[in-house]
């Protein structure tokens, strides 16, 4: 069986909008987890990074 991804959440919810600041996913996201397929969870955990990675160029 393949391995799970794991939930970006780090528990320290920050929403600004539909983006939690913290992790990086959108609510959509958020809310679906559960229900999502390994291809689906690695493209958003994905797109939380880029979010992230976004965030921090733009606070630097």
């Amino acid at each position: 069986m393949a391995k799970d991804i794991e939930n970006p959440c780090i528990s320290v919810c920050q929403l600004r909008g539909e983006l939690c600041v913290s992790c990086g996913r959108i609510k959509e996201d958020i809310r679906k987890w559960k229900r999502m397929k390994r291809p689906e969870k690695m493209a958003a955990v994905q797109r939380a990074n880029l979010r992230l990675q976004s965030l921090k160029k733009n606070n630097a």
